[in-house]
C-alpha cells in the first residue's frame, strides 16, 4: 500500500508569475500539483487558461516540466491569468493579481466529474473562489469526490479576495486545513473565534470544523500540526533563500504525500518542512531538481 501512486489534484488557479527576473509558471494549486509529481505521485492541475499566446506558452511550459494539461480548460473570452510579483531583500513575495481572467470562470464538465471521482486528494484555496462561477465549480468538485478522498483547504489569503463566508464554507468542505501564522488570527477573527495562544486557537478551529488535521506554518521557523490525538512542532530548516514563491505549496505536497501513506504526524511534519525548505532555495514556484528530489531533501 505504501508504494501506491496517488492521484493528487491542484484545483484552482494556474497563471504566470511576472517576476523582476522574468515570467515563471505559478498559481498555488498548480505549484502544489507540480510538487506532488516531484514526489512521484500523479500530480494533476485542474484549472482554466485563455485561448491566447500566454496560454499557449503556459501549455508549452507544462510540457517541458512533464506535467499533463489534460484537465486545463481553454477560455475563448477571458485571458490567461497573471500576477505581478515583487520581492523584498529576504525573498518574501508581494503579489498583485489580475482580475477577471480565465481561472475566474472554471466550468463543471463531465471530464472534471470523472477526475473528482478518481481523486485521492484535492487541494483548493480561497483565491480561486473570488468569482461566483469558480466558487460554485470548486464546490461541485469537492462534493463529488469520494468519502475516502483527502480535501485540503489551503487558506492562502491574497489582497481582498476572501470573506468569512468563503472561509467558513471551505472549512466545512475540507478535512485538512493549512494556513500560516499571520493568517490564523485573521481567520479566527472572521469566524468569531477568540484569538489566543497559537496552539489553542488552532485546536479550537480544528474542533469547530471537525478537521482531521490542521497545520499552521511559520516560514523559516517551521510549523505546527494538530490532529485529533496529538500535536507536533517542527523548528524548520535554515537555508539560503532565493525566494519564497511556492514554498508553502511544496510544503503542502509533502504533508499530503505522507498523510496519504498514514505516516506518523512527526514524519508528516518533517517531509513537509523539507519540501518547503527546498522550494525556498529555488527561483520561481516550479523548479525542477537536478536529481531525485529525495536525495536533495536528505541534505537538510
Amino acid at each position: 500500500m505504501r508504494s501506491k501512486t496517488y492521484l493528487i489534484v491542484g484545483l484552482g488557479e494556474v497563471l504566470w508569475d511576472l517576476l523582476p527576473t522574468g515570467r515563471q509558471l505559478g498559481g498555488a494549486p498548480a505549484n502544489f500539483a507540480h510538487a506532488a509529481a516531484l514526489l512521484n505521485d500523479q500530480g494533476t492541475i485542474a484549472s482554466r487558461i485563455g485561448s491566447d499566446v500566454p496560454g499557449d506558452g503556459l501549455i508549452s511550459k507544462l510540457a517541458e516540466l512533464s506535467i499533463a494539461a489534460s484537465y486545463i480548460q481553454r477560455d475563448p473570452m477571458h485571458p490567461t491569468g497573471s500576477v505581478t510579483v515583487s520581492l523584498d531583500h529576504n525573498g518574501q513575495a508581494d503579489f498583485h493579481i489580475v482580475e477577471s481572467v480565465a481561472w475566474d470562470f472554471l466550468e463543471w464538465t463531465p471530464s472534471w466529474r470523472t477526475l473528482a471521482q478518481r481523486a485521492d486528494a484535492v487541494c483548493f484555496g480561497s483565491l480561486a473562489q473570488r468569482s461566483s462561477q469558480s466558487r460554485n465549480t470548486i464546490r461541485q468538485f469537492l462534493e463529488t469526490v469520494s468519502n475516502r478522498s483527502v480535501r485540503v483547504f489551503d487558506v492562502n489569503l491574497r489582497q481582498s479576495f476572501y470573506s468569512a463566508e468563503i472561509i467558513h464554507e471551505s472549512l466545512t468542505l475540507a478535512n485538512i486545513a493549512k494556513l500560516n501564522h499571520d493568517e490564523l488570527p485573521i481567520v479566527a477573527g472572521l469566524l468569531g473565534i477568540e484569538t489566543r495562544d497559537e496552539k489553542v486557537t488552532a485546536r479550537i478551529l480544528r474542533e469547530k470544523y471537525n478537521l482531521d488535521l490542521i497545520c499552521v506554518t511559520r516560514g523559516p521557523s517551521g510549523s505546527l500540526l494538530l490532529d485529533k490525538q496529538q500535536a507536533d512542532d517542527h523548528p524548520g530548516f535554515k537555508v539560503r533563500v532565493a525566494d519564497t514563491i511556492g514554498a508553502g505549496d511544496a510544503f503542502t505536497a509533502g504533508l499530503i504525500h505522507e498523510y496519504l501513506r498514514e505516516a506518523p504526524i512527526k514524519k508528516i511534519n518533517d517531509l513537509a518542512n523539507r519540501m518547503g525548505a527546498w522550494a525556498s532555495t529555488q527561483t520561481g514556484a516550479m523548479a525542477m531538481p537536478s536529481q531525485d528530489i529525495r536525495s536533495i531533501l536528505g541534505k537538510f
